[in-house]
């Protein structure tokens, strides 16, 4: 079973993604926030790392460009209310696979999450991403 790192810093949203993962994917951990996500994927090294943009001490992003410079084999995919194509780009820019839209979750996690690690590119769709 595939593993996920799930960080966002609304504990309600991680408890309902764990939640949706479910039999499908095993979550390792949860973090808050980038900096304590990072120090869980050196940790775990798990399969996918889910990062919300948004968050305190280090946003998505930056975690995500950490992880790509050092080389991690972790796929990145962004969980997220941004639906800005400047987003979009910074997001895939900085190594993410996946673009996932918060108000799409469930219709696009599950999906998502598979088609990223069966190596291909993921993007919610959106009337602004089109």
């Amino acid at each position: 079973m595939p593993t996920v790192l799930l960080a966002d810093d609304h504990i309600e949203l991680l408890q309902a993604v764990a939640r949706m993962l479910e039999g499908k994917f095993e979550v390792v951990a949860t973090a808050k926030d980038g900096r304590r996500a990072l120090e869980l994927a050196h940790n775990l090294s798990p399969d996918v790392l889910l990062l919300d943009i948004s968050m305190p001490v280090m946003n998505g992003i930056e975690a995500a460009l950490h992880l790509k410079e050092e080389g991690s084999s972790a796929k990145v995919v962004f969980l997220t209310v941004h639906d800005d194509r400047d987003f979009v780009e910074a997001a895939m820019s900085a190594g993410a696979l996946g673009y996932i839209l918060k108000q799409r979750l469930a219709a696009d996690l599950i999906l998502g999450l598979k088609t990223v690690l069966d190596g291909d590119t993921f993007v919610s769709s959106s009337t602004i991403l089109q």
